[in-house]
């Protein structure tokens, strides 16, 4: 993974990261040496949001399997959380 240096990101602007994001699909922005945040590309951004949901959607599929729900009317719902 990439490694930009928030000095560098002020003296070059925003095409320091297409040049660390043609072979890589992110990089770190570190402050002061330290590791802060990271850029993607949109794609990659894309991606990893989707996987994300399919991991809930599994955890969703899996609870339901085992029967760890809760079928209520959503009133019964505001009740049930209101007084939790």
């Amino acid at each position: 993974m990439h490694v930009i240096a928030a000095n560098d990101l002020k003296k070059r602007g925003v095409s320091v990261f297409e040049d660390n994001l043609q072979d890589a699909p992110e990089a770190i922005i570190t402050v002061r040496g330290q590791e802060r945040y990271v850029v993607m590309r949109m794609e990659q951004y894309h991606y990893l949001r989707e996987m994300e949901l399919e991991a809930a959607l599994m955890e969703v599929r899996r609870d339901i399997a085992n029967g760890d729900v809760i079928r209520e009317s959503p009133e019964a719902h505001i009740n049930r959380i209101s007084e939790a």
